[in-house]
């Protein structure tokens, strides 16, 4: 979504000052994209997908946070008896561990990343080209998210809100 602003505004800013300064107004809408993409078909089954997926991740990464207490207790607690060189390696050995825990954690990260891309990408491309079709249709200038993260908006008319006929459209495209 906030390429499709930055998108928009380069297109304002590439607007013929002509227009501009012969009055005619510029139309200007809104949406809110949370409420958009929470109310798109399909969504719902998308993150519920996301998250049983990654609840999967979190549980593999437990188990070996698990693993990983349990032999730096075992350490701790034989660590006295061992000689300097058993404990190096044990301390070697446990720092080897945490390592593959890490790199196992960051390869589901990325996994759990990859995922929502592709479960969320199909819907994001759906809710653009209707909000570019609304756009087109209506003649507006310039179409801003109310919901994007610092976002630029501090206070707008909610006549302008046009979130309503996004999800109104994309329903009937269902």
């Amino acid at each position: 979504m906030s390429r499709f602003v930055l998108v928009c505004l380069a297109a304002l800013a590439a607007a013929p000052s002509a227009a501009v300064a012969q009055g005619a107004g510029l139309r200007i809408a809104f949406i809110n994209s949370r409420e958009v993409l929470q109310r798109t078909p399909g969504y719902a089954r998308a993150e519920s997908t996301y998250l049983k997926e990654v609840d999967g991740f979190r549980v593999e990464v437990q188990k070996l946070q698990t693993q990983l207490d349990s032999a730096v207790q075992a350490f701790d607690q034989q660590s006295i008896a061992l000689s300097p060189a058993a404990r190096q390696t044990k301390q070697r050995d446990l720092q080897g561990m945490q390592q593959r825990m890490e790199q196992r954690t960051n390869e589901l990260q990325d996994r759990a990343r990859q995922r929502e891309q592709e479960l969320l990408s199909p819907i994001q491309t759906r809710v653009n080209s209707v909000i570019q079709g609304i756009r087109a249709e209506l003649n507006y200038a310039l179409i801003l998210d109310i919901d994007a993260p610092g976002g630029i908006i501090v206070a707008a008319d909610p006549a302008l809100n046009i979130t309503a006929k996004v999800l109104q459209r994309l329903q009937q495209a269902q």
